[in-house]
């Protein structure tokens, strides 16, 4: 294990390059797509699924005992459009954020929205898992990126340019 962040040696940049960031369930086996990469997309992707499913169980649950109370048909309605309206704004930011790194503002006032659509946001898991593990893409963008600027940065020049004989 490399000392700064955790990640295997074999997922590290030889010689002190930048290193790969891990991702939620998947750590840096995205790199790589080794160490069970394939059936760790698959249970993320199950998971997210069986976790929409049980959400909109209880969200059922909760619509039923909103019918019980006899709460009428406008709230009834209202939470319904609430739920709907929440969970597709979650399921947008959510995806978005697979591919560019969201501002922490707006994510810090879209706290309150994106826990109300929870479902979209478990839709959105789910669905990127099916293609890669969520957020590899951008990830992988950046660690390129991050390798290409490590590797100018490190060229050596041929020779001492200080020592360099003046032609006169």
């Amino acid at each position: 294990m490399s000392d700064d962040n955790g990640t295997p040696e074999a997922a590290a940049a030889p010689t002190g390059g930048p290193r790969p960031e891990p991702l939620r369930f998947f750590g840096t086996t995205w790199v790589g797509h080794d160490h069970g990469y394939a059936l760790r997309r698959a249970g993320v992707a199950a998971g997210s699924l069986l976790a929409a499913a049980a959400a909109c169980l209880v969200l059922r649950f909760a619509y039923e005992g909103l019918q019980i109370a006899d709460s009428g048909a406008f709230v009834s309605l209202l939470v319904v459009v609430m739920f709907a309206v929440c969970s597709a704004l979650a399921f947008r930011h959510t995806w978005d954020a697979f591919t560019k790194r969201p501002d922490p503002d707006r994510q810090a006032s879209l706290r309150g929205l994106l826990a109300i659509g929870f479902v979209g946001s478990l839709l959105a898991y789910f669905f990127r898992s099916l293609t890669e593990a969520p957020g590899e893409k951008l990830h992988r963008r950046e660690y390129e990126e991050a390798r290409e600027q490590y590797a100018r940065r490190t060229t050596r020049r041929s020779g001492n340019p200080s020592k360099k004989r003046r032609r006169t």
